[in-house]
């Protein structure tokens, strides 16, 4: 009761900051619905792009260009030291970087894959919505969550004890006696670890390229059927070129995900064990270690991955507007 009590004035304090950002919103479109002339068209634009253009500039800009500039300087942020902090990542680092380029080619192939297997097989069935809210559910659960419960997936006990692990008694009724340790066997437990996320982005993946799937025009399919296009053919001559705009989107998405892939790390083996990711590193050395030159570093070479593929998913996504 006491910290309910003692959270009050913070929530307090927010309900204020809310209230005043909504009146001040209030105010600038009264006064550009009143404003006309000439000086309608720009000060419209400046009232509903303003607000938005200030959250970006500081919560995305002013933060950027302090993390930019605090990756040339020491721990302490205090003396510049150019690029050694930079120099550091790459001659220190180099399992860490493998670590986040195997995450990036395996989990979003392995996500789309099947996404797109179970969006071609789940649209033929009869309840096709409730089996589809089955597979998707997983993206309703956090990522602490997801690890939380392959953790119980993968626990491991010794022969002799009463297993827990769903893995470990799968492989002892096939006959194995004593199964492995398997968030500690490297290097397979990275793929353990990646199953988690394969998990919780099958669903999403399927969603999406079903609902595309669905979008091909009947006429087009009728038609290729009429050549003899069938099965195989058909998959691969007329469903995977009318969707590739739509996969190449889901395919980088996921991508953006897995840059930023830290939870499912952190909650499962802390980095240890031949599983540290980039985003895990980067915590590690800002707020363990208090390196923030090094944690800086970290960011904006996660920043540089993932600003390639926005860009690309936006040319994808103006090049199907275009065509539509």
């Amino acid at each position: 009761m006491e910290e309910l009590l003692d959270g009050l004035p913070k929530l307090g304090s927010a309900a204020a900051a809310i209230a005043f950002f909504l009146a001040f919103l209030l105010v600038l479109f009264l006064i550009g619905g009143r404003i006309r002339g000439k000086l309608q068209g720009p000060v419209a634009i400046a009232v509903f792009l303003g607000p938005a253009a200030i959250l970006v500039t500081m919560g995305l800009i002013v933060p950027a260009g302090r993390t930019i500039y605090g990756s040339f300087l020491d721990a302490g942020q205090e003396e510049f030291v150019a690029f050694d902090n930079y120099a550091w990542i790459f001659e220190t680092q180099w399992g860490t970087l493998t670590n986040t380029i195997l995450w990036i080619v395996i989990a979003p192939i392995a996500s789309t894959g099947l996404g797109l297997t179970l969006a071609l097989l789940l649209d033929r069935m009869k309840r096709e919505s409730v089996a589809k809210s089955l597979i998707f559910m997983p993206m309703a659960i956090s990522f602490v969550g997801a690890s939380i419960i392959w953790g119980l997936m993968y626990e491991y006990r010794p022969p002799e004890s009463e297993q827990v692990g769903l893995l470990s008694q799968i492989v002892m009724w096939l006959g194995v006696d004593d199964p492995p340790n398997w968030i500690l066997w490297q290097p397979f437990n990275n793929y353990l670890l990646m199953i988690i996320m394969i998990w919780i982005q099958v669903g999403f993946a399927m969603v999406v390229l079903s609902a595309a799937i669905k979008n091909i025009p009947s006429d087009v399919v009728e038609a290729a059927e009429l050549d003899g296009a069938v099965g195989w053919k058909l998959f691969s001559r007329v469903t995977i070129p009318m969707i590739r705009a739509t996969l190449i989107v889901v395919l980088t998405t996921i991508m953006i995900a897995v840059l930023k892939i830290f939870d499912i790390v952190r909650t499962m083996t802390n980095g240890n064990f031949g599983t540290q990711v980039v985003a895990n590193e980067m915590y590690a050395q800002s707020f363990v270690q208090f390196n923030q030159g090094h944690g800086n570093a970290l960011a904006v070479v996660l920043f540089i991955g993932v600003i390639p593929l926005i860009i690309y998913n936006v040319i994808q996504l103006r090049k199907e507007r275009a065509i539509r």
